[in-house]
């Protein structure tokens, strides 16, 4: 009677309670030792009977896992936090332990021949992923290993649950109008919504993503705005959920590990099956692009500061650059709203892809986690179904911040035809306010774009191993898919299949469309470099940091930020101590944040193919479908991408595109 066992295709989201967690796992867990153990004792190891079989042998454990750590997510309740906490360990060590079973080991070791392609890629990235998690370390280093990985699971999870209640616990009610001088009205009406829904009067701001955006980009009051600043940037640093004393343990245990396995530091580990190899390789990369962009930056700090005509303090930032925007474009982000509302976005993105990719996209009848989540099934356009998946736009209570896509089933070619993939999109988009439908941000409309593609790479994947299949790519690839769709949303032809007043259905005009053209290389340079501190003070964290030479990881953090800020960080400044992407996974981005400026030089040159033979051609969407979307990590996926291209990336094509570099990339 347990949902979590024997899950259907279809999740049955509404059915799953946290007193079914630990059951579960409990149970499906002795089912994963058992088929493991199988594989292992196999008189007569082959490839089929021991490296294939362990490709599907935990695939019960994965998904019930992965659907646990979703709802978390999604829909979480302290119940439903301690179930999960309480089994994370657990799995966590089971999984730790695959690779150091020595008798396992002994019988991948045996396995010296795979058919050819695809299965002899796996075959020699399952034995080099074997001795990189361990398999040949004597057994009080295995051990060791395995307390490294279950204690990082712990406190790399109680990171993330701080900076979700950190998030929730911030509010700001305004109850005097003068004070919301210069917000927009769609930003005054979701807060006076949001205020209502609390029972609260007045106006409601809060920590997510629409609220506190358009309070730093908008709003007048700079006391406000300073006090929004210093809160999303104190985040996980109060006493009950405090974050500094986890930072420091996750990195030595990182390092502990990395170590432990013959690694100089936790970004060779990580990145040695990554398009990058090394941590030194990425880091030189970054710093390659900065010294491209500095003089760029220094010229807009000046510039911005000149248009102030004050020195500026980091919240006032994102306010001023506002102003001198429209100072200088004559453009308004908010004019464009009402052209982007939610359905209509969705179904025009649904109708690009479905003329460049060959499938089809239809509402479906499977039922979500919330009433607010919708479903939809895609087919090729010969009717073989790809997969289901399920969206959940905007914010609430008990969801996490931020946006994403994660596949909770891996599907693909099997012996009884082609199961299908099940995927999942989520974001934490601007409600709807009254009986207006939502009515998003470029950049909001860009982030949509942006995990879709990362979905398409899920539910478009042909590989028939499930552990090289959609998006279980290297990392600094895996941002590809994602990030060359949202070049889409820059295009006339495309804006023009979605981008539509909500009341009159008409098009962006031509004057607004050209003042956004113009403002999009606005402070790129700044923008370029916000992200490149963050993948540099990552690699730097995980490859350079010496807390005894080096002091406490925050400050630590905060110099290596203060590089790249347009204005003086203040002495509180503890970003890192919320900075999920790095430290809510024993993994995650940890090491690998720069994996977004890498797949961005990849995005903006692959682009360059389709601005020159169409944005809309459908046989160069097939050929992007056919050599990037459905292999996964079929191939290398450098050899991938010259398949797609027909050469290798051409760095200068993401300065030209960020208007940092004149001359064009060859085609």
């Amino acid at each position: 009677m347990n949902p979590l066992l024997n899950l259907p295709v279809e999740p049955p989201f509404e059915a799953i309670e946290a007193s079914h967690v630990e059951p579960a796992m409990q149970q499906l867990l002795a089912d994963a030792r058992a088929a493991i153990a199988a594989i292992a004792s196999h008189p007569n190891p082959t490839y089929e009977s021991t490296v294939l079989a362990l490709d599907r042998a935990t695939d019960p454990l994965d998904r019930a896992m992965g659907l646990v750590r979703h709802l978390e997510g999604v829909r979480t309740t302290p119940e439903f936090r301690a179930a999960n906490n309480a089994v994370e360990p657990v799995v966590s060590e089971f999984y730790s332990a695959i690779p150091l079973d020595p008798v396992l080991w002994n019988a991948v070791k045996q396995v010296t021949m795979a058919p050819p392609g695809v299965h002899s890629r796996f075959l020699k990235k399952t034995i080099d992923g074997f001795k990189r998690s361990g398999a040949d370390l004597p057994p009080e280093g295995k051990a060791r290993l395995q307390e490294i990985d279950v204690e990082l699971t712990k406190i790399t999870t109680k990171f993330g649950e701080n900076v979700l209640d950190s998030t929730n616990a911030f509010e700001l009610v305004i109850e005097d109008s003068s004070r919301l001088s210069g917000l927009p009205d769609s930003a005054i009406a979701a807060a006076r919504q949001s205020a209502e829904s609390k029972g609260r009067p007045g106006w409601r701001f809060s920590l997510q993503a629409p609220s506190y955006l358009a309070v730093m980009t908008y709003l007048d009051d700079a006391a406000i705005r300073e006090q929004m600043y210093r809160a999303q940037n104190t985040r996980a640093t109060e006493s009950e959920r405090d974050n500094r004393v986890l930072l420091p343990r996750i990195l030595a245990l990182r390092t502990e590990k990395a170590k432990l396995l013959g690694f100089d530091n936790f970004a060779d580990l990580v990145l040695e099956d990554r398009m990058a190899k090394t941590g030194r390789h990425a880091l030189d990369f970054l710093l390659d692009l900065e010294s491209k962009s500095r003089d760029g930056f220094e010229r807009e700090k000046i510039d911005l500061e000149s248009f102030a005509g004050r020195q500026l303090q980091p919240w006032d930032i994102g306010y001023w650059s506002e102003k001198q925007r429209r100072a200088l474009y004559d453009f308004d982000e908010e004019a464009l709203r009402p052209y982007f509302p939610l359905p209509k976005v969705v179904a025009g993105m649904y109708r690009i892809y479905e003329r460049l990719f060959g499938i089809t996209i239809r509402p479906y009848t499977a039922k979500g986690w919330d009433p607010a989540v919708e479903s939809f099934e895609v087919r090729s356009t010969d009717g073989r179904i790809c997969g289901i998946f399920y969206s959940d736009w905007f914010p609430r209570d008990n969801k996490r911040p931020g946006a994403w896509m994660d596949g909770l089933r891996t599907g693909g070619p099997a012996p009884g035809g082609f199961e299908p993939h099940v995927g999942l999109i989520c974001g934490n988009l601007t409600p709807p306010v009254g009986d207006k439908p939502a009515l998003l941000t470029h950049r909001e409309v860009e982030t949509i774009f942006h995990e879709f593609g990362h979905l398409l790479h899920q539910l478009l994947s042909t590989v028939e191993i499930h552990s090289l299949a959609g998006t279980h790519v290297p990392w600094d690839f895996v941002e590809l898919p994602s990030q060359i769709m949202e070049n889409w949303c820059w295009e006339r032809q495309a804006l023009d299949e979605f981008a539509r007043h909500y009341e009159t259905g008409e098009p962006i005009p031509d004057k607004l469309f050209s003042r956004m053209k113009r403002a999009k290389t606005f402070r790129a340079a700044s923008g370029q470099m916000r992200q490149l501190s963050f993948g540099i003070a990552d690699l730097k964290m995980h490859m350079e940091y010496d807390p005894a030479r080096d002091g406490d990881v925050v400050s630590y953090s905060r110099r290596l930020f203060e590089r790249f800020s347009p204005a003086p960080l203040p002495d509180d400044y503890a970003m890192i101590a919320a900075f999920t992407h790095l430290f809510s996974d024993p993994v995650g981005y940890g090491a690998g944040y720069y994996s977004y400026k890498w797949a961005e030089v990849l995005d903006a040159d692959a682009f360059t193919r389709f601005k020159h033979e169409g944005i809309f051609n459908s046989d160069t969407g097939r050929d992007y479908r056919d050599k990037i979307l459905s292999r996964g990590n079929s191939e290398d996926p450098a050899e991938l991408y010259r398949q797609f291209m027909g050469r290798d990336p051409d760095p200068s094509a993401l300065l030209v595109r960020n208007g940092l570099a004149e001359e064009a990339p060859v085609i």
